[in-house]
């Protein structure tokens, strides 16, 4: 390998190149799966699948032998950045290909979008009626979310040795949240163990929607979306399709569980329970999903509503969950309920899910964080001298961490507000421009108005989708990840 392409300005480009091209092996298999599927129930799209496949295979192993290294990668912070930036660039061009194949050169901008709707576990989908597609494509959409759930950086960890040294970088700057934790001594064990965990509970979930009657692809690309906190479904009028209160309240509780953090999954999995009703963000992240879900059942009882109780319940807890944890399916039309209630899942979709989970947005243990700074400061105008650091339980937290999320709460603020304004600016209604902007900046999917639960983007123009796209990768790799790219030669 040149040594000036892997010298220059001290970064390992041929080892980050190196590793893209194993990614797009992995990427390659993942293609052949519904081409299987393809190939036994729509032959029309059987070759859009092997032809992508073959395509991600020739790249990948073309990056390989050009830009091979011998033995373990030394990658520093600036070399994880590039790395998991291009990573999720490099999933998204490579899973939009079987749509472009099938639909033809006019849908690539459609295809890009729901690739990196379904890579970045948004949800948002350009599909009118998802019910005429072919089970392969379907399964393909949901695959990716599931393949982004848990990231596509520590799949690789768990499967490439080369990819476990300079772990905790790439770790860092794909996990959501701004504290990572190992769950085991070494960083390879812990990405294992984390999606050990992650088919385990995938499983558990295809295993109760197959007994409750749904068919296997039903049941398996349902739980590849709720425990991704994706969202993307099978029919039109997603879950509320099925007609099952029992279907709709196992989803709610998958969606639950993929909401929280998984080191909690791994505790509880090692008979540890204690930690979990411990841990302050836990705690937070049920009482918000209680408080709202009741706020949201007592808006709909008096906005009179003809469903009886338990049904309102069921109602608002399911919608709850789904936009809190940023899984976006839908049980009703939530966009005609009572102002309350719309401006409770309006306000959901800037919590997200716990640190460490599947879920997008702001995460819960900002907001935590943020609360007690808030408290802390109060505190301090009373007692000037006093000091007085920021607690989650009884670990203090570094002040450079408190200035990180502060941080980040302003530049979310100033993404979601450029992409609502932009939108607005190509014709799209404020209501409608604003909620996309927060869905797909929050990975969350559904908005309001034109974008809202029983419609879709397709009605974006192509500009708008393209800028959403973009929203979708900058939020799921929480923002800083992409902009330290950008400021490279600042920070060299």
């Amino acid at each position: 390998m040149s040594t000036s392409i892997r010298r220059r300005r001290g970064l390992n480009y041929g080892g980050v190149l190196f590793l893209v091209g194993r990614l797009l092996l992995a990427l390659a298999v993942a293609l052949i799966l519904p081409g299987i599927l393809a190939h036994f129930t729509n032959r029309e799209a059987r070759l859009s699948f092997f032809i992508s496949a073959a395509v991600a295979a020739v790249a990948g192993i073309s990056l390989q032998r050009r830009f091979d290294q011998e033995g373990d990668f030394q990658f520093g912070r600036r070399e994880a950045f590039l790395l998991v930036s291009s990573a999720w660039l490099v999933a998204t061009l490579a899973g939009s290909l079987p749509f472009v194949l099938f639909f033809g050169p006019s849908f690539i901008v459609d295809a890009l979008f729901e690739s990196a709707s379904g890579f970045t576990t948004t949800g948002a989908s350009i599909f009118v009626d998802v019910e005429s597609l072919p089970p392969s494509l379907l399964l393909w959409r949901s695959l990716t979310q599931w393949i982004g759930g848990m990231g596509i950086i520590v799949l690789g960890i768990a499967i490439l040795p080369k990819l476990a040294v300079g772990g905790m970088e790439l770790l860092g700057a794909e996990a959501p949240g701004p504290m990572q934790e190992k769950l085991t001594p070494r960083i390879a064990q812990t990405a294992k163990a984390l999606w050990g965990l992650y088919f385990m509970l995938t499983a558990c979930e295809v295993g109760l929607l197959t007994l409750l009657g749904l068919t296997p692809l039903d049941a398996v690309t349902h739980a590849f979306a709720s425990m991704a906190t994706g969202g993307f479904s099978t029919k039109n009028a997603s879950i509320a399709a099925f007609e099952s209160a029992a279907v709709e309240w196992t989803v709610t509780g998958f969606m639950f569980l993929a909401g929280a953090n998984f080191t909690l999954h791994y505790q509880w999995v090692r008979g540890r329970f204690r930690p979990i009703w411990r841990d302050p963000e836990f705690r937070l992240y049920g009482a918000i999903v209680a408080i709202a879900s009741f706020l949201v059942l007592v808006s709909l009882r008096l906005g009179g509503t003809s469903e009886a109780v338990l049904e309102s319940l069921r109602l608002a807890a399911f919608q709850v969950v789904s936009i809190v944890t940023t899984t976006g399916f839908a049980t009703a039309d939530y966009d005609r309920w009572p102002e309350v209630a719309q401006t409770v899942l309006w306000a959901l979709m800037f919590v997200g899910g716990c640190a460490g989970s599947t879920g997008g947005s702001v995460k819960v243990v900002r907001l935590l964080i943020v609360l007690k700074k808030i408290a802390g400061d109060l505190k301090r105008m009373l007692q000037p001298r006093a000091v007085l650091p920021v607690r989650l339980g009884t670990r203090a937290i570094p002040e450079d961490v408190v200035s990180s999320v502060t941080t980040f709460f302003v530049l979310f603020l100033m993404f979601f507000a450029a992409g609502g304004f932009l939108l607005t600016t190509i014709g799209v209604d404020p209501r409608s421009a604003f909620s996309a902007s927060a869905a797909c900046l929050g990975n969350i999917g559904p908005g309001f108005g034109q974008v809202g639960p029983t419609l879709n983007y397709a009605s974006l123009p192509a500009a708008g989708k393209c800028l959403l796209a973009i929203l979708m990768i900058v939020g799921r790799l929480e923002i800083y990840t992409v902009l330290v790219v950008f400021f490279f030669r600042r920070i060299a």
